[in-house]
């Protein structure tokens, strides 16, 4: 049995006794209360057992008074009634209240082991819940779509939107924008949530291995399978199955999946019967399906059967205003894993992230903050980026200035961007510095160390910064 703080409350001497001799030889720790108002009052005073036996008949407060009150000052203290035969419509009301069990009085033993141990693990699993429910909502965060563009701003609002319509979706982009972590995302925001989110990558596997991994195969069906296996599809069953580089799979696999799409139905690899799934279909691409169906490499039928809802994420450089936002994340996102001392990207190198075009988008830029966490040299970093042709200017920046360097405007619109995006968070947080660095994905420090560096200690403070020259006077307001 479990080990406890158990808090006793009879009347009945003789009661308290027996139960405090019981228990306490079970190893739980025992206090007892004469009376309903003795226990409320040890409540009050900060006292909170891990679990209260509750005698309903009382002198004064009684037991359901008792609950009652407990449940306005502990609500998560569980509660095990003990009444005497012909009380059942007091038991009915004390389990309505929120009692966790009750028993009848005489009880045998094993009776009360078991009603503690029964609501133990009710407890236990209560706990887990919210624990689960914490790292939803903090995968759901950190698994989120970090963005100030309105084109990915309008893409996040359509996959919230159609989350839960079980419909399918096609997500075309170039490598690395985040095709997955959108499709994650998707699944996160829908009832499918708490299920399998289930990745296959198509291009990754020969076509005879790919098929036995989104449908398994049954013992004996080609040389080696010495027993059963359950495919993708069935893992993901009830779940989500996302179809990564779909545009790869050969047209003898689009026929088999295009049946699974319209029956939710396929056999496994020597198999005879049918099996049955219920799994939400995703589907990501960083080709062209409109050219691949012109030269019939791809099915038109799958491809109209996929293409019921579209998100096409726009590459990282045409959505520069980002980079700030997602340096920042990506750096306190790695910083303790690494070990790594750096507070915050240098000006000169987020000048030189703001200019390059990023051929691997996101998925590079996050290697490229590995790289700089784990080897903190600006030169080094910066010979890792090949820079681009001066052509190549940060979004929004409208200089006026003929003299004006290319180095000028990506440095002023960094720090546009930067100051744009805290002032709106600090004002939506009511300039609670704390929760605004954690919804800015950045460390307490750092943000304490750009509001120095910007000379900003309060609401006006930022709003003189946004005005003055070196800020980014000559810039249009960045939308976020």
């Amino acid at each position: 049995m479990s080990k406890r703080s158990i808090l006793v409350v009879d009347d009945d001497r003789s009661v308290r006794s027996y139960l405090s001799d019981f228990l306490s030889s079970c190893g739980h720790h025992v206090e007892c209360a004469e009376s309903g108002d003795q226990a409320v009052a040890r409540l009050n005073a900060g006292y909170t057992p891990s679990l209260m036996i509750l005698d309903i008949v009382m002198p004064g407060i009684n037991g359901i008074a008792v609950l009652e009150s407990v449940k306005k000052i502990h609500p998560s203290i569980p509660v095990i009634i003990l009444s005497a035969v012909g009380q059942t419509k007091t038991v009915v009301d004390a389990m309505k209240m929120g009692a966790a069990d009750f028993l009848v009085k005489p009880f045998e033993e094993q009776e009360l082991e078991l009603a503690i141990e029964n609501v133990v693990e009710k407890q236990k699993l209560k706990e887990e819940v919210k624990t689960l429910k914490r790292q939803l909502d903090q995968y759901t965060e950190q698994g989120d779509f970090l963005s100030t563009n309105p084109k990915v701003l309008r893409i996040k609002e359509i996959a919230k939107h159609v989350a839960d319509t079980d419909v399918p979706v096609l997500i075309t982009g170039e490598s690395g924008v985040g095709k997955e972590v959108l499709a994650r995302f998707i699944h996160m925001s829908s009832s499918r949530h708490d299920k399998p989110f289930v990745k296959v990558n198509c291009a990754a596997l020969p076509n005879d291995l790919l098929e036995s991994e989104l449908f398994g195969y049954e013992r004996g069906a080609f040389t080696g399978a010495l027993n059963e296996k359950p495919g993708k599809f069935e893992l993901a069953d009830k779940g989500t199955l996302l179809l990564d580089e779909i545009g790869e799979m050969t047209p003898h696999l689009q026929a088999k999946l295009l049946h699974v799409l319209q029956d939710s139905e396929f056999c496994r690899l020597g198999g005879k019967r049918q099996v049955r799934v219920d799994a939400r279909v995703l589907a990501s691409t960083n080709i062209n399906l409109e050219e691949a169906v012109a030269k019939g490499s791809f099915r038109e039928d799958l491809y109209f059967r996929l293409n019921v809802i579209r998100l096409d994420i726009p590459p990282l450089r045409e959505r520069r205003e980002d980079i700030p936002v997602l340096c920042n994340y990506l750096l306190c996102r790695y910083r303790e894993r690494y070990k790594s001392n750096v507070e915050e990207i240098s000006p000169q190198l987020l000048d030189s992230f703001l200019r390059y075009d990023w051929p691997g988008n996101v998925r590079q830029l996050e290697n490229s903050i590995k790289r700089y966490l784990i080897l903190p040299d600006v030169t080094g970093s910066l010979v890792e980026l090949k820079e681009q042709p001066a052509n190549s200017t940060p979004v929004q920046a409208k200089p006026k200035e003929d003299n004006m360097s290319l180095k000028d405007v990506g440095t002023r619109a960094a720090e546009q961007a930067e100051k744009e995006l805290v002032l709106r968070v600090l004002e939506e947080t009511s300039w609670n510095r704390k929760q605004a660095a954690r919804r800015l994905n950045i460390c307490y420090k750092a943000l304490l160390n750009k509001l120095k560096r910007w000379q900003i200690d309060n609401r006006q403070g930022l709003q003189k910064a946004l005005s003055r020259p070196s800020s980014g006077r000559d810039f249009q307001p960045l939308p976020f």
